[in-house]
C-alpha cells in the first residue's frame, strides 16, 4: 500500500528526557510526545522502512546513509550527562538508501552515499518515542547546504516513487525554530515580557499561514508558497535560518498531487508548532 509523506517537528535537543518546566512551563512537550507515540500506529499498514530527512545534517549535495547499523551522534550541547547515553539501535536501510540514490541520479540530481553517519537527534529523538523498540529500518538523508527551497522540492519529487514500495518518507525539523526566542521562555502579563509576547504572536501568524498553505491550497500553489516562504507573515522571526523548514520542502515535493492535512497543532513554550501529512 502506498505510504504517505510526513513532516514532523522533533522538539528541541533531548527535550523528552529533561525538565524544561522552568523555561517553557510544565508539560511543555506532552502533546508532541503523545503525537510521536502514535503517528506510526495510524498508518494504513506498517512501512517496509523509513527514509528520514534530518534538519541536522547538511552536505554540499544530498547525501544518503547506507550504514547497516548506524551509531549515535549526540549533536547537542550543554545538556545533562544522561542525555548523552541515550541509545537507539535501529537497523539502517541500505536497500532503501540504494533505491533513493538511484532515483535522485535518474532525476539528474547529484548525490553521494555515506556509510559512517550516525543517528543525529533529528532522527533518534522523535524515533525513540515513536518506535521505542527500534525495529523500523531507517535510511537518513541530508539537506543540501544551500537550503534552496525549490531544489529540496525537486529532491522530494524524485524520491516520491519510494512511497509505492512501502517506504515512509519523513521530514524531521521544526515548524518554528528561533532558539533565541525559545530560550527567553514563555510570555506573561508582565510588562517586561513584551518581547516574548511579540514572539509568541509572530509564531501564531506564521503557523496560521503554514497550516492554510499546507491543507487548503493545490499542490502547485503549496509548492510555490514554500519556494517563497520568506514572504509569509513573521517568516524570518520564526526561522532566522531555514534548515528546520527544509525537510518540509522535501515532504511537499514527495507528496506530488496529494493534499496535506494537519496532524498536530500545538504550543510549546508559547510558540505555535505543527506537523503535517500528505496522502
Amino acid at each position: 500500500m502506498r505510504q504517505p509523506v510526513m513532516y514532523i517537528s522533533h522538539g528541541g535537543g533531548p527535550c523528552f528526557w529533561i525538565d524544561s518546566s522552568a523555561l517553557l512551563g510544565p508539560n511543555a512537550f506532552d502533546e508532541l510526545r503523545h503525537f510521536l507515540e502514535n503517528f506510526l500506529k495510524d498508518l494504513p499498514e506498517k512501512p517496509k522502512g523509513i527514509l528520514m530527512i534530518s534538519a541536522h545534517w547538511e552536505e554540499a549535495v544530498p547525501t544518503i546513509s547506507t550504514a547497516k547499523a548506524p551509531s549515535m551522534l549526540y549533536d547537542y550541547y550543554g545538556f545533562p550527562e544522561h542525555t548523552y547515553h541515550l541509545q537507539y539501535p535501529a537497523p539502517g536501510a541500505p536497500d532503501i538508501a540504494s533505491k533513493a540514490i538511484g532515483l535522485l541520479k535518474n532525476a539528474g540530481i547529484k548525490t553521494v552515499e555515506d556509510n559512517a553517519r550516525g543517528f543525529d537527534h533529528g532522527i533518534f529523538v522523535p524515533m525513540l518515542i515513536a518506535d521505542p523498540n527500534a525495529e523500523m529500518p531507517i535510511a537518513m538523508m541530508s539537506l543540501q547546504r544551500n537550503l534552496d527551497p525549490k531544489r529540496h522540492i525537486e529532491i522530494g519529487r524524485a524520491l516520491a516513487p519510494l512511497r509505492d514500495e512501502g517506504v515512509l518518507i519523513i521530514g524531521s525539523g521544526n515548524s518554528y525554530h528561533s532558539l533565541r526566542a525559545w530560550m527567553r521562555g514563555r510570555s506573561s502579563n508582565v510588562v517586561g515580557d513584551w518581547t516574548r509576547r511579540k514572539e509568541d504572536e509572530a509564531s501564531v501568524a506564521f503557523d496560521t499561514w503554514l497550516n492554510e498553505r499546507m491543507t487548503t491550497c493545490t499542490p502547485a500553489v503549496r509548492n510555490d508558497s514554500l519556494i517563497h516562504w520568506e514572504k509569509a507573515p513573521s517568516a524570518r522571526a520564526c526561522h532566522p535560518r531555514e534548515e528546520h523548514l527544509m525537510p518540509l520542502m522535501v515532504a511537499s515535493g514527495a507528496a506530488g498531487e496529494d493534499m496535506g492535512r494537519t496532524m498536530l497543532r500545538t504550543s510549546i513554550g508559547g510558540k505555535a508548532v505543527s506537523c503535517f501529512s500528505f496522502g
